[in-house]
């Protein structure tokens, strides 16, 4: 096989606040289900922990590379905040790693390749333009709701990650008529409301005895007042803050993952909803609200697309 029909394909990394994950994904978005690894993360893990974490799951991945095909970079997808000069991370949910240098790591795995980071919830945003519910659309945010909230925004056909990378970080947005402190510092922002976590423990507060998102789906679907206030709670919030977001950037579509998405379609309804009381602004309430068209791929797909489709991503 010539080098120049080669299969191509780029190493992802997802790094989340439960989990790291990594895989090789081709040049039309398709994961190598073969090669895909993932390690626990967690607050409670030490930064040497994560490393020894992302550092195994990431040669595991290299070694699956087949016969023949060519690795032709790595794409890494981290939850925020991000510092994007410096290839350090932040994120909110892993408390060790504070300004920690992980694109450096990586680097320092595969020297020869090139490495490209960005936040999670941009990759999501591109992997919905490219293979997902978004394909085709050119004024796209993407968000992720499951235990924070991320998202990110591609703007007149190309991706907005600003100087430090954290431009479409949906998920510290204070919505009103809220005061749920977040831990970030601010009050009523949308992750403090309407990540599952959050919805969980509200709905516990009121006499709910379930400890999880499945749990709460599930009382939703028999009809359990408490789950239901719960679920139009979260997606009326949801549906403010998206209102916000159409309102200052004229968006199309906003694609909605992650794994507390999935907690009923009505969700989405009650986001909808909210957004349709914007009776005066009829270029915010066109926004489309969808769900994501991926499967859990889509953190891999997105992190992938930072080298696979390079040229939205200034």
């Amino acid at each position: 096989m010539s080098s120049s029909s080669a299969p191509r394909f780029v190493l992802a990394v997802d790094v989340g606040g439960t989990k790291v994950e990594s895989a090789l994904v081709d040049d039309r978005g398709v994961v190598l289900a073969s090669s895909r690894h993932r390690a626990a993360t967690g607050a409670r893990a030490s930064s040497e922990e994560l490393a020894v974490a992302l550092t195994t799951a990431v040669n595991q991945t290299r070694l699956s590379l087949p016969t023949g095909a060519a690795l032709v970079g790595v794409g890494i997808g981290c939850a925020g905040p991000i510092h994007l000069q410096q290839g350090a991370v932040s994120p909110l949910n892993l408390p060790v790693w504070r300004g920690y240098p992980l694109k450096d790591l990586i680097v320092a795995l595969v020297p020869d390749l090139p490495v490209r980071l960005r936040m999670d919830g941009l990759c999501i945003t591109l992997a919905e333009h490219w293979v997902g519910a978004g394909k085709g659309v050119d004024n796209l945010m993407g968000m992720i709701v499951s235990t924070g909230i991320g998202g990110g925004l591609i703007l007149g056909g190309v991706t907005v990650s600003g100087p430090t990378g954290n431009a479409g970080h949906i998920g510290h947005i204070e919505v009103g008529g809220f005061d749920d402190p977040c831990a970030c510092g601010g009050v009523g922002c949308i992750e403090a409301i309407a990540s599952g976590p959050k919805t969980v423990a509200w709905a516990r507060t009121r006499g709910f005895t379930g400890e999880s998102g499945e749990d709460l789906a599930a009382a939703y679907s028999t009809a359990d007042p408490i789950a239901i206030a719960a679920v139009t709670r979260s997606g009326r919030a949801l549906g403010q803050a998206i209102a916000s977001a159409a309102t200052l950037l004229d968006l199309d579509v906003v694609t909605i993952g992650g794994g507390f998405a999935n907690v009923t379609p009505d969700l989405l309804d009650f986001a909808r909803e909210t957004i349709a009381r914007r009776v005066q602004f009829a270029y915010a309430t066109r926004v489309r609200v969808l769900p994501s068209a991926l499967s859990g791929d889509g953190p891999l797909i997105g992190a992938a697309a930072l080298i696979h489709r390079a040229e939205l991503v200034p």
